[in-house]
C-alpha cells in the first residue's frame, strides 16, 4: 500500500504554515526527501492491514424511521445484539441503547454529525464488549449532538431529541437521545457521554439518572472524543440501582485507555447502596445556587431534597466554595482550545499519547469535516473559530494556564470533601426550555445551547464522581440534585443517591409513554 505523496505545491502550503521560506527549486528538492521519508508510511500500512486491522463482524441493523416507531426523534440505529455466551448475566435481559459517538462494530455511527455520517466502526467500544458479556441486548444507537457539544438536543443533523416530558421542549445533550429513550420506557439503560454535563444535563431534563463516573473510572475507549483530559462515559438509568450495577459492568482498565490510570480493580457499585446516609455530613454548594439562569423554584426544590436528608440521619449544612464558579472558566478554555486542536484538528484522537486509536475513523472524519464544514452545528463552529484564534494566535498559552489552574480548582472541591462525604446543588439552573425554531438567530442558538452548564462543566474538569437524581418538578417538569463525591469514591455518591430515591418513595415517571410527534 502506498500513501499519497505531496507535490510541491503541498510542499510550499506546509512550509507557509510552519513560516518557511522555500523557493520553487527547494520546494522540489524537498518533495523528493519527502517523498523518500513517507516510504516508513508505506511499512506502516502494510503491517497494520496485515497485523492489527480488524474486521467489523455483520450485525443487522434498520436505520431509525420518524413517526410513531420514533415520536421522540431519538433512535438513529435500531438493532438487536447479544452475546452468544455472555460470561455473566449480570444484565441478561436489559435492553440497552448506546449513545451514537460510542462504537458498536459493523453498525453506522454519526456522532449526530454530517461529518461522520455513513462511517462505520471495525470495533466495539469497551463498554459495549463489556455490557455484551454481561448479558445485556444493545437493542439501537441514540441521537446525540453534533460532535456532541451542545447542552440541548436540537442541533443533531438528523433532528431534534423531544422531551417525554412535553415533545415541544428540548431532552438536553449531548446524550439526549440515550435519556430520552430511558425516560420513555423504550430501554431499560442507556450509555451516555460527559465532558460538560453531557449524562447529567439530559437526565435532569428527562427526570431520568445520570452518573458521570470518577475521570478515567470506566474506559472511554472506542467512544469519539472531545479533549481527552475531560472525556467521560456512564450509565443512564431509571433507577439508581440500576446506575450502580451498569457501573460495575462498565468500570475498571481496559489498559487502552490513556485517560486511566494503570490498574483499577472493578468493583460491585451495586453491593453497597442500601447502606443509608446515617451519620453522613452532606454539603450544600452555594455557589450552586443564583445564577443568572436559575429558576427560583429549581433552586428551592434542591434545597428541601438536601434538607430532606436530616430525616435518615444525615448531617446537611451550606457551605461556600468560590472556586466552583471560576472553574467553569477553566473548563471552558480546556474544552475550546482542547476541542478544536484535538477533535478538529486532530480528527478526534489528536497525536503524543499512548493508547487505542481508531484511524479507520480518522481518516474519515479528516475528509468529511472539510466537505461537510458549513453543516456543522454554530456550536462547534463557535469551538473551531475561537480554539483556533486560541492555539494558533495565542500559541495556546491560554491553554496551558488554563491546565495549571486545574490542580487549584481541584482541590477547592477536595477541600470540602475533607468535611463533608458528598456535596449537593442543582444538576441544572433551569428546568427544560422549548426547543428553538429553524429560524432561530446564532446568538440565541448558542445561548440555548451552552446556557445550562455552569454546574455541570466544573466537574469535568476537576475529574470528581457526580450524580443527578430526580429531586421533583417545578411547572410539571423534572429538576435534578446533583451529588458530587471524592475521586472512585462512586460508591457513595451512589448510595446518597439511593437514599433520596429511597426517601422520595421512587422517581416521577413521564404522564405517558406514548408521545405524539410536535411538528
Amino acid at each position: 500500500m502506498t500513501v499519497q505523496r505531496p507535490g510541491p505545491d503541498v510542499i510550499g502550503s506546509a512550509a507557509e504554515h510552519f513560516g518557511i521560506t522555500l523557493d520553487a527549486s527547494a520546494r522540489d528538492e524537498f518533495a523528493g526527501l519527502v517523498d523518500g521519508a513517507l516510504g516508513s508510511y508505506d511499512v506502516v500500512d502494510d503491517l497494520y492491514a496485515h497485523s492489527v486491522a480488524p474486521v467489523a463482524p455483520q450485525r443487522d441493523h434498520t436505520p431509525a424511521q420518524g413517526g410513531e416507531s420514533n415520536p421522540l426523534g431519538a433512535w438513529y440505529v435500531n438493532t438487536s445484539i447479544s452475546a452468544e455466551t455472555p460470561s455473566d448475566t449480570r444484565l441478561a435481559g436489559r435492553r440497552v441503547a448506546i449513545k451514537d459517538n460510542v462504537a458498536v462494530a459493523g453498525v453506522p455511527m454519526m456522532n449526530g454529525s454530517r461529518s461522520l455520517e455513513g462511517f462505520v466502526p471495525l470495533r466495539d467500544a469497551t463498554v459495549v464488549s463489556r455490557l455484551l458479556d454481561a448479558g445485556a441486548e444493545i437493542v439501537g444507537k441514540a441521537v446525540c449532538e453534533d460532535l456532541c457539544f451542545s447542552g440541548s438536543s436540537f442541533t443533531p443533523a438528523s433532528g431534534p431529541v423531544r422531551n417525554p416530558w412535553d415533545p415541544s421542549r428540548e431532552a438536553g445533550g449531548s446524550s439526549g437521545g440515550s435519556a430520552a429513550l430511558v425516560a420513555n420506557g423504550d430501554v431499560d439503560l442507556a450509555i451516555g457521554g460527559d465532558q460538560g454535563g453531557s449524562i447529567r444535563i439530559p437526565s435532569s431534563f428527562c427526570g431520568v439518572v445520570g452518573h458521570k463516573p470518577t475521570f478515567g473510572l470506566v474506559p472511554y475507549t472506542g467512544a469519539f472524543p472531545i479533549e481527552r483530559t475531560i472525556d467521560h462515559v456512564g450509565p443512564i438509568t431509571r433507577t439508581v440501582a440500576d446506575a450502580a450495577l451498569m457501573l460495575s459492568v462498565i468500570a475498571g482498565s481496559d489498559g487502552l485507555d490513556p485517560r486511566q490510570p494503570e490498574s483499577i480493580a472493578a468493583a460491585d457499585y451495586a453491593s453497597g447502596i442500601d447502606g443509608g446516609v446515617e451519620g453522613l455530613r452532606i454539603g450544600v454548594v452555594a455557589e450552586g445556587f443564583g445564577h443568572d439562569t436559575s429558576q427560583l423554584g429549581v433552586d428551592s426544590t434542591v434545597q428541601d431534597a438536601a434538607r430532606r436528608f436530616t430525616e435518615i440521619g444525615a448531617v446537611v449544612e451550606q457551605i461556600s466554595i468560590p472556586w466552583h464558579r471560576d472553574a467553569f472558566h477553566v473548563w471552558n478554555v480546556i474544552a475550546t482550545d482542547g476541542g478544536a486542536y484535538q477533535m478538529l484538528d486532530g480528527n478526534g484522537y489528536g497525536m503524543n499519547v499512548g493508547g487505542l486509536y481508531d484511524p479507520e475513523q480518522m481518516a474519515y472524519f479528516a475528509k468529511r469535516r472539510i466537505q461537510y464544514a458549513d453543516a456543522l452545528s454554530e456550536t462547534v463552529k463557535l469551538v473551531a473559530l475561537c480554539g483556533y484564534h486560541g492555539v494558533a494566535n495565542l500559541g495556546g498559552a491560554s491553554y496551558g494556564k488554563a491546565r495549571n489552574l486545574v490542580p487549584l480548582a481541584r482541590a477547592a472541591y477536595d477541600t470540602a470533601l475533607q468535611t463533608y462525604d458528598v456535596l449537593v446543588m442543582p444538576t441544572l439552573p433551569y428546568v427544560a426550555t422549548e426547543l428553538p425554531g429553524p429560524d432561530v438567530d446564532r446568538t440565541t442558538y448558542v445561548s440555548k445551547a451552552l446556557g445550562m452548564i455552569a454546574n455541570t462543566a466544573p466537574l469535568d474538569v476537576t475529574g470528581h464522581p457526580a450524580l443527578s437524581v430526580p429531586a421533583g418538578l417545578v411547572d410539571g417538569l423534572p429538576v435534578g440534585m446533583m451529588i458530587i463525591g471524592k475521586h472512585f469514591d462512586d460508591g457513595t455518591v451512589l448510595r446518597v443517591g439511593h437514599s433520596f430515591e429511597q426517601l422520595a418513595g421512587g422517581f416521577p415517571a413521564p404522564r405517558t409513554s406514548s408521545v405524539v410527534t410536535v411538528s
